[in-house]
């Protein structure tokens, strides 16, 4: 497979990927919805970001050794399903907001914290390794430069970004979150819900 070839395979495979509901997209959601624009996007960054992790590995012939080690997907498996469950068990405590005239401007989270929770979310996806090491597997060969291997990756990672950086945008629009904005609580509890479904079904798959 020649290198637009293989451009054209990543954004469409990676693209689907993206937009299939999953903890990256509850987390954009939520942190949207919630607190504004400014959040889904730095959270959309920490996602891109936690792609690297993945890429390297799966660069490097790690991802085969990883999705065929029972301990590394153990230990991968329950360390993604604690922290979904943290994360959903948070949402799940969201109380109702101040009436409309006195609700505060949203909460302006430290940029780290918001970057470190998209990557956190991202990197830590036990499924990861099975599915980079398909992409790979179908769009890499052995006589593809390094140069170009880097270059897909960080298209991979932009492809990430562009996505989730839209959903935050669309979700964090002034319109959308007026509507929500009476029933904020209950669209974090939703969201929370689906967090920690997520990670009890990690929990609680069989097999890896």
């Amino acid at each position: 497979m020649d290198l637009w070839q293989a451009f054209l395979t990543v954004t469409v495979v990676h693209l689907l990927a993206a937009a299939a509901p999953g903890p990256d997209f509850v987390l954009v959601s939520q942190q949207s919805l919630v607190h504004g624009r400014r959040a889904g996007v730095l959270c959309a960054l920490g996602i891109a970001l936690g792609l690297s992790i993945h890429i390297v590995y799966s660069s490097l012939g790690a991802a085969s050794l990883v999705s065929q080690s029972s301990v590394w997907l153990t230990v991968a498996k329950y360390a993604a399903a604690a922290y979904l469950i943290y994360l959903g068990i948070r949402g799940l405590r969201s109380r109702p907001a101040p009436p409309m005239e006195a609700a505060p401007a949203p909460e302006r989270r430290p940029a780290l914290k918001l970057v470190a929770m998209g990557f956190t979310c991202n990197a830590i996806n036990p499924k990861a390794p099975l599915y980079f090491l398909s992409l790979f597997t179908l769009v890499l060969s052995p006589q593809m430069p390094a140069v170009q291997l880097v270059l897909l990756g960080v298209w991979m990672m932009l492809v990430q970004f562009g996505w989730f950086a839209t959903v935050a945008l669309l979700l964090s629009k002034p319109a959308v979150r007026r509507r929500f904005q009476r029933i904020g609580h209950w669209v974090d509890r939703a969201l929370g819900t689906l967090m920690l479904g997520f990670g009890l079904r990690i929990l609680f798959a069989r097999g890896s």
